[in-house]
């Protein structure tokens, strides 16, 4: 097995009886007739599948997302990547074979998994398994904070499997900006040319719907312009209807939308993350005054994916690594995407506030410096105020009649 991260080594400078209980104790996923080449991933990192890989060892329990795409006879194309979700507990050995003609992952029969589970216990594969790169287990630790079982659950598509070769119809319905359009594409044509094998219409996850833009009546123009440039009421009413007022819900559904886009590869899960931080970020009033400590736990989660998950350079020790990975391209770092403009209006709400919370303050500060210096934005310029005219989700101005 090749890897992208340094599992190997991590597990070598491992004091020996540290090692086994860890492999005791952790999570184990046996990963059966994988094919060679196969690109595998297991949170943030990627393995290319060799001749002897039979699974992944050492995994620390909690929640996981593995991701995979099966690679042509001749190693230049892909087909769609298919990923899930996995809740795990502590010694728990998880199961899968592959499936030749679809071309995927599927679970065994319960008298099947107990067989192979026992011989796990044993050792029997162990010297076929990869370790799991706990170097890089701090990374994905951050990306996954709010995703807890009753999230995954509540979200999780019925079978488990997000894939983007299940999304065509809703992708031909979805709103698009421009940089959508260039997302999808990157998406359809250069992550796989392989055909995804057939397989029946199954529903995509179960994400919470959220309105592009506040709607009342019996209120005036003015008014509503109000509501809808300060999203408060809003992100109010979606935490009550929604989440029953529980805040890391919905920071849960923040962390499972990105796993799903920037690991598995779906663009109905870019929308939703989408949906979730325009609604964010398009807030002045609760940050700073009804819903502080929810502002200051929802800027440290997309300061993770933005530093984790948007890099111009991305480190991979392997060109066989690059098909599974979402590299955006430059329209991402470019200020008429939807992000430059809304957190320059969202910072500026919270530097040019009188009395602002402490924590808040700080790591409004670190997502500035991040976005800097990441996207090369510059954020000073109050001159600059791009708006995408098909973006759904820029502000709504409500003009009155004959102004």
């Amino acid at each position: 097995m090749a890897s992208s991260g340094g599992g190997a080594a991590a597990a070598a400078r491992m004091d020996p009886e540290a090692a086994t209980e860890l492999a005791r104790k952790g999570v184990t996923l046996l990963l059966l007739d994988v094919p060679q080449h196969t690109l595998l991933g297991l949170d943030t990192q990627v393995f290319s599948v060799g001749p002897r890989f039979r699974g992944i060892k050492m995994v620390p329990p909690g929640p996981h997302f593995l991701h995979y795409c099966s690679r042509s006879r001749h190693g230049n194309e892909f087909a769609p990547t298919v990923g899930f979700f996995l809740t795990t507990h502590p010694s728990q050995v998880v199961v899968r074979r592959w499936h030749a003609q679809e071309e995927r992952l599927v679970t065994l029969s319960e008298e099947e998994e107990i067989r192979y589970s026992e011989a796990v216990k044993r050792f029997e594969f162990d010297d076929q398994l990869g370790p799991y790169n706990l170097d890089s287990f701090g990374d994905w630790k951050q990306l996954s904070s709010y995703l807890s079982q009753s999230v995954i659950e509540r979200l999780e598509p019925i079978g488990g499997e997000i894939t983007i070769a299940l999304e065509t119809s809703w992708m031909d319905r979805a709103p698009q900006t421009d940089m959508e359009r260039r997302l999808m594409e990157q998406l359809r044509e250069d992550k796989f040319a392989k055909k995804a094998p057939a397989q029946p219409e199954r529903r995509g996850c179960y994400y919470t719907t959220i309105p592009a833009s506040v709607k009342h009546r019996n209120i005036s123009a003015d008014e509503l312009t109000l509501l809808n440039l300060d999203r408060t009421s809003l992100l109010e009413t979606v935490l009550a209807k929604n989440y029953q007022g529980q805040e890391d819900l919905l920071l849960g559904e923040l962390q499972f939308s990105f796993v799903a886009f920037m690991m598995g590869q779906s663009l109905e899960a870019f929308m939703q993350w989408k949906a979730l931080v325009s609604l964010l970020l398009s807030c002045s009033e609760a940050p700073l005054h009804t819903r502080t400590q929810l502002f200051v736990k929802f800027i440290r989660v997309i300061y993770y994916q933005f530093k984790h998950g948007f890099q111009l350079t991305h480190d991979s020790r392997s060109s066989e690594d690059k098909g599974n990975s979402l590299f955006l391209d430059e329209a991402w770092f470019s200020r008429d995407i939807f992000l430059y403009r809304l957190s320059k209006d969202f910072l500026a709400v919270i530097f040019e506030a009188q009395v602002v919370d402490g924590d808040l303050l700080s790591w409004a500060r670190k997502l500035k410096t991040l976005l800097e210096t990441t996207f090369g934005w510059d954020l000073e310029n109050n001159a600059v105020n791009l708006i995408d005219e098909d973006d759904e989700f820029a502000p709504v101005v409500v003009e009155m009649d004959g102004s």
